[in-house]
């Protein structure tokens, strides 16, 4: 699936008239679609990896307690993954991005594991947990179609998306220190719909082949399963907030 594409960057290159006359515009399409459709398969393979990994931890007792002793630790390594992959993507090639991104999903899916376990034993019980994830897949799912289906240039939206982004990070800090179910709900409603817009703009981005600087076809497929990955965690943890705060 891998090609060596490094030499035509995937959002600097912009086909002139006389290109564009000179093949049908379904192929144009088919070219374009590929990099959403891959984005949505090696997600879809990240997920599995991190269901796997949390299952590990909510069977395994002394696996959990190792994963809340050395919490902070994955924290940051995920952080440390994430932010390489996306600022070394095209100085590595497609092969190795895949297996970063895999190796992120399966540190994700340990504090996962751990924080599906304390919402399922303390304040959203299990249900709670299950009803959080079902509503993800079906939020993330309609955001994804309508990104896909609609005529409308999201782009005009990405500038208050983000903003509303670095407002639930500071909500989030402000809520470590004062706590309270009320705030947590508010922080896990707008997140829902900061993120579910979110992954519309995306999905739009990638169907279009508008994804700025990465420079391969296969790379694109990998941040755009980076990309898309998160937005459903985000999703998913910001549900969780919400059926929390609502049975404390």
């Amino acid at each position: 699936m891998f090609d060596n594409r490094s030499d035509r960057p995937y959002a600097g290159w912009q086909p002139t008239p006389n290109q564009l006359s000179a093949q049908p515009a379904q192929a144009v399409v088919g070219v374009r679609e590929g990099f959403l459709t891959e984005s949505f398969i090696w997600m879809f393979a990240a997920l599995l990896v991190s269901a796997f990994t949390a299952g590990l931890v909510l069977v395994n007792e002394a696996a959990m307690t190792r994963v809340f002793e050395n919490y902070f630790v994955l924290v940051m390594a995920e952080l440390g993954l994430y932010f390489g992959i996306v600022f070394l993507i095209n100085r590595i090639n497609a092969l190795v991005a895949l297996g970063l991104l895999f190796v992120y999903a399966a540190l994700n899916g340990l504090t996962l594991g751990a924080i599906a376990a304390i919402y399922a034993t303390t304040t959203a019980g299990l249900s709670g947990v299950l009803a959080a994830f079902i509503g993800a897949a079906a939020i993330f799912g309609g955001a994804a179609v309508y990104g896909y289906a609609t005529g409308r240039d999201l782009a005009s939206f990405r500038g208050i998306l983000f903003v509303g982004v670095l407002g639930i990070f500071v909500m989030s800090i402000v809520n470590i220190f004062i706590g309270g179910g009320t705030l947590s709900f508010v922080i896990g409603v707008a997140g829902v719909v900061i993120f579910t817009g979110l992954t519309a703009y995306y999905v739009q981005t990638l169907k279009n082949g508008t994804l700025m600087g990465v420079n391969g076809r296969d790379k694109a497929g990998v941040i755009g399963a980076l990309l898309l990955y998160v937005l459903f965690i985000n999703i998913f943890l910001m549900l969780l907030r919400i059926f929390g705060s609502g049975r404390r």
